[in-house]
Parts: structure tokens; sequence; C-alpha cells
């Protein structure tokens, strides 16, 4: 199996979340199962199969997240020699050819993609097409709504 990039940054917030459904609602869920049994009947006990619910909920997210983060290959942009190609995990700065828009996008692993937030998945089409490319390249990307261009303005390391 390979190995899944992942930022410094993605490991991290993995880890807290891991952290905080390990050493806070584990704790949390199984007080409220203990709590709904001593109310009886557990065949009639929404309390009781809400909270088993919830536990197996969280028993599942940090079995993913320990799989997740076993499986990463955490990358560290910052240690990587600055030569203005474009690689896992750098920030791109690029201008839309036709309407001049300037955008930005860190190039990341496909959990910590978030478009919005100028996150763009390694498996993108926009990020395929920016791989390997340096600063002043232009570059097409097939977009849904037909092919775009896009000049790579800059290259962070950061």
């Amino acid at each position: 199996m390979s190995k899944t990039p992942l930022t410094v940054r993605g490991a991290e917030k993995l880890r807290e979340e891991l952290d905080r459904l390990k050493s806070r609602d584990r704790p949390r869920v199984i007080q409220a199962i203990a709590e709904a049994r001593e109310h009886g009947d557990l065949k009639e006990n929404a309390e009781y199969h809400a909270a088993r619910e919830q536990q197996s909920f969280i028993e599942g997210r940090i079995a993913e997240i320990e799989g997740k983060l076993s499986n990463a290959q955490v990358i560290d942009v910052t240690t990587l020699p600055a030569n203005g190609k474009v690689v896992f995990g750098v920030t791109v700065d690029l201008e839309d050819v036709d309407s001049e828009k300037a955008v930005t996008y860190q190039i990341v692993g496909e959990d910590e993609a978030d478009i919005k937030q100028g996150l763009l998945s390694i498996n993108s089409p926009i990020a395929r097409a920016l791989i390997g490319k340096e600063e002043g390249d232009v570059v097409q990307v097939q977009a849904p709504g037909g092919v775009r261009e896009y000049e790579i303005v800059e290259v962070r390391y950061e």
C-alpha cells in the first residue's frame, strides 16, 4: 500500500482531533452510556441507544484517523529545496490568463483539501496540471467549463 501525502499542518490537525476524541469525547460518551443503563430497560431507552450510536461514531472516527496517520507520509515543504518548482505542499500564486484574476492555492493531501480556504487536493485537475511546473509557466487545466489557462506567478515553500 502506498503512502498518502500529508502536510505537517494536516497531520497536526488529525493528531489534535484524535487526542480530543480519545481524551474528551470517548470518556463523555462512556459516562452517558453508564447513566443511561441506570435508567433500567435498555430496549426502550432512547438515551442509551443515542449514546451507543455516538460511541460507534467516535470509535469509527478514531480508527479512521489512526489509519490515515499510520499510512501518511508527512511532507515538510520548508525542508525542500526552493527551486521554484511546484511540488506537494507548496503555495502557488496563479493568474487566470483570460480574466487576469489572481488566485492562491496550497497543494495538500486529499483529506486536507478545502477549496474555500485555498487548500487544493493533490488529486485535483489544477494540482495535477501544476505539479512539476515552474514560476512563469502557463498551464492548461481541463475544467468543467472548458480549458482554463493559468500563469504561475510565484511558488512559495512555506
